[in-house]
């Protein structure tokens, strides 16, 4: 155990060898969102240690070490060596690790096989369709990508898997939980949802997993976590996953967590980069930068890429404008609805669109190894926000390329990050979208312009991806045919009732006659006496006035 986070009655474990290769993630979360569960989404990563223990050699039930062996994953990762004996005993642990470690199959493997091996003799319930498991995410992508992965990795043992989270409606979700699941992946606010109303019994949970719970905490969900922790049967195994370990994470873990074994898969500067990411930083101007945006898409061995913004309105903008110059381009903010989102997320992970728009917050959870380049199309906001960027390339054994665009005022900034990660790189240069050493050190050809060329437009874009909500808007205009035009019910079809007025002159009722409201009769012959409109005008040429109806104008 680290002795910065020191956790009463917890015992340490050994620091993976500093020397052994980059960690990286197993392919699990490479499995586009067609489905909420594809079919066999598990795919295998980059090489690991030769000396690296099997996950059969651990201890893992050979129905899913047969499904891992299928898609080439034999070998663990070190989170995963570290993990397992520990998680498939019980124990209640923190796992230290940043994306793209593996950590999804170190803790859901013990997770299913915990859950499937339940029986009297241990103290368990057998499965019957109440969650045993249930796994806490902070965003919607993380969400089904770590529900997909689980799904496939239990598929063998017949693991029922819901995926719940805000953004679609209720009705489907609550469903699937009265037909009965075994494990729930969520998002706090949903989850909670969800138990309040009762849709969701967590008095069963006997496994719980808190994925990335410094990312919860960033976005706020931290009394949200603290209420569902004290749903669930305090009889249980708490599994907490966070790459950082702020104060409040802390405090929670030994508030919650039962002596929790500390493990930490890191290398020994936390803030390390990917040695296959080659680093570049050009000082633009704001209104030069689409421009340059545009020649970088041109280079040469590009495959898809992440422009990543501060704001939400940033990333439409460029978005938009990439997209009028003919570049094939989607994106992820938080002004986007959940379908819109998971159209984008498709498109891109088949590579319907090469190009990805996206927010920090947005892009929490997407993990797609054919990424070769990022974009920091604004100046991130710390060396966290930086590495949390630029780690999107570079995976998988792939190489990468990282770019960072700063403007006059962000160069204090940048140099912040700069000195704090130690990057040993030059003062931002001057580029603009016309610098010779801007193509020479992208290898973008000679002659690009900010305008893709049509012989290059191959890719099919964004429309071509089906949207979730084209099928809600055609059921919804059926509906609205069935049901006949607005305010077209019996009710409405009633003759308007007319107001019966009074002529006054000087605040005294004059003249007309007052009529007393038609008796509703149920006889079909009755008639509403039709009542007689005076106008008061005045005639041409004369200062008196003359009532219309009352008197005929003489002719001539």
């Amino acid at each position: 155990m680290s002795d910065n986070y020191p956790l009463a009655d917890t015992h340490p474990l050994e620091h993976p060898d500093p020397g052994a290769p980059d960690l990286v993630e197993t392919g699990l979360g490479d499995t586009g969102l067609d489905e909420p569960h594809p079919p066999s989404p598990l795919q295998a990563g980059a090489p690991v240690r030769d000396d690296s223990p099997t996950f059969a050699e651990l201890g893992v039930r050979e129905e899913i070490v047969r499904t891992l062996r299928a898609v080439g994953i034999e070998r663990t990762f070190a989170i995963q060596e570290l993990t397992l004996p520990l998680a498939l005993a019980g124990d209640d642990l923190i796992g230290q690790a940043r994306t793209g470690t593996g950590k999804t199959l170190g803790f859901g493997v013990p997770l299913i096989q915990r859950i499937t091996s339940a029986s009297p003799a241990t103290g368990d319930i057998p499965l019957d369709g109440t969650p045993r498991a249930l796994v806490v995410v902070p965003t919607r992508e993380l969400c089904l990508q770590v529900s997909a992965d689980l799904t496939a990795a239990g598929r063998d043992l017949g693991v029922r898997v819901l995926a719940v989270y805000g953004g679609r409606p209720y009705e489907p979700q609550v469903k699937v939980l009265t037909c009965g699941v075994d494990l729930v992946v969520g998002t706090p606010g949903r989850l909670l949802d969800l138990a309040e109303q009762r849709h969701l019994v967590l008095g069963k949970v006997r496994v719980l997993v808190l994925d990335e719970a410094d990312e919860m905490l960033d976005l706020g969900f931290l009394p949200d976590i603290e209420r569902i922790l004290r749903m669930v049967p305090e009889q249980r195994q708490t599994m907490l996953f966070s790459a950082t370990m702020p104060g409040p994470i802390i405090t929670l873990a030994r508030t919650f967590l039962n002596q929790p074994t500390h493990i930490r898969a890191e290398e020994p500067d936390a803030t390390a980069i990917h040695e296959r990411t080659r680093q570049f930083v050009y000082r633009a101007h704001a209104m030069d930068k689409v421009e340059l945006l545009a020649r970088m898409l041109q280079s040469r061995d590009r495959g898809l890429t992440m422009i990543f913004t501060r704001t939400k309105r940033t990333a439409q903008k460029v978005a938009d404008e990439l997209t009028e110059r003919g570049f094939a381009v989607a994106a992820v903010h938080g002004d986007l609805g959940q379908g819109a989102r998971e159209q984008a997320l498709r498109a891109f992970r088949s590579e319907k669109v090469d190009v990805l728009v996206a927010t920090d917050v947005a892009a929490r959870g997407i993990d797609v190894p054919e990424v070769t380049h990022v974009i920091n199309y604004q100046c991130p906001e710390d060396e966290k926000t930086y590495v949390h960027r630029i780690g999107r390339t570079g995976r998988a054994g792939r190489a990468g390329l990282a770019i960072t665009l700063v403007d006059w005022d962000e160069e204090p900034r940048w140099k912040s990050i700069s000195d704090a990660l130690d990057l040993h790189m030059p003062a931002p240069s001057e580029t603009y979208s016309t610098s010779e050493h801007l193509f020479s050190d992208l290898d973008i050809p000679t002659g690009s312009t900010g305008r893709l060329p049509l012989a290059r437009r191959t890719r099919a874009g964004l429309a071509a991806e089906p949207s979730d909500s084209e099928d809600r808007t055609r059921g919804r205009r059926a509906t609205s045919a069935r049901r006949g035009p607005r305010g077209g019910s019996a009710e409405s079809q009633l003759p308007p009732v007319r107001r019966l007025r009074r002529r006054t002159r000087n605040g005294e009722a004059v003249g007309a006659e007052t009529v007393p409201p038609a008796e509703h009769s149920g006889e079909q012959g009755d008639a509403r006496p039709r009542l007689r409109r005076r106008r008061r005008s005045r005639g041409r040429g004369t200062g008196t006035g003359q009532e219309h109806g009352s008197q005929p104008r003489a002719a001539g």
